[in-house]
């Protein structure tokens, strides 16, 4: 279990997390979300220790979080936004250099190594140097490598990002895969799609503020399950029912261009953000 109290990080006069209370539990699919500037990023680096909290503290079943606890530090890996691997090294050299970094030995790398890239259906391309994969296979390796550890806390910040559409169905098959294994694990993204069909619950931030947390599809539900799109002057105007005789009625009596669907994940942050403009 995962717990933030108080999480605050400030860079000069600026707050980029703001006094964060959240709470995470093992084997938990949990997805944090926000606009741009929201805190997402800094709130990963902090529970990676990579940034430092100016107030407040991360527990992890019920230890403090620290630099100075190696042990603990061991049971969280991460994947950042970034292809932080070198160019030049194959996969087998990436597996490599990662392990002997968390001096684990030779033999039980190149076992856990086999295992991953099989896993994530990278074997055939083993001796392929990371400069000549593609994107995905890229996404996949960091996985393989932040998976030699054999941690029990994965954060993932915006994993997929500049993926094709296969390959990002792909990367969500084998992260449905290791939480089926009690993986706990923590998504940024800014595809709302992605959140609502890998999380189990998800956290809207913005401005540094934890806002809401809840299921996604009790946040699609509290909106409406039905969308009725008109295109107007203005551009696409969305209309929310929760059910769907009262979506029927309302669209026929609009006329041009008209489309009626199911609401999304989307249309939730799309609506949250709308109402936070009318009332600014």
């Amino acid at each position: 279990m995962i717990e933030l109290s108080d999480l605050t990080k400030k860079f000069d006069t600026f707050t980029a997390v703001d006094h964060l209370n959240l709470r995470i539990e093992t084997g938990e699919f949990f997805g944090l979300l926000g606009p741009n500037g929201a805190g997402k990023t800094t709130t990963i680096s902090l529970m990676s220790t990579l940034l430092l909290p100016t107030e407040g503290e991360i527990r992890v079943d019920g230890e403090v979080l620290s630099r100075k606890n190696p042990g603990l530090k061991r049971k969280i890996s991460v994947i950042t936004q970034e292809y932080s691997m070198r160019q030049d090294m194959t996969m087998d050299e990436v597996m490599e250099y990662q392990g002997r970094l968390y001096f684990m030995p030779r033999k039980k790398i190149r076992e856990k190594t086999e295992e991953l890239l099989e896993f994530c259906g990278l074997i055939d391309f083993r001796r392929r140097t990371v400069r000549k994969l593609s994107g995905g296979m890229k996404r996949k390796l960091m996985v393989c490598r932040a998976l030699l550890t054999e941690p029990e806390i994965l954060l993932l910040d915006e994993p997929t990002a500049g993926m094709d559409a296969l390959s990002r169905r792909q990367m969500w098959n084998l992260l449905r895969q290791l939480n089926d294994h009690n993986l706990t694990i923590l998504l940024t993204t800014h595809y709302m799609e992605e959140a609502e069909s890998l999380c189990q619950r998800v956290a809207f931030m913005d401005r540094g503020r934890l806002e809401e947390v809840s299921e996604p599809k009790k946040m699609v539900e509290q909106l409406g399950h039905f969308a009725v799109d008109e295109m107007t002057s203005d551009g696409l105007k969305s209309h929310y029912f929760k059910n769907r005789e009262d979506a029927i009625a309302h669209l026929s009596r609009l006329t041009g261009q008209t489309a009626l669907r199911n609401t999304t994940l989307e249309d939730v942050f799309v609506a949250r953000a709308e109402r936070k403009e009318r009332q600014r």
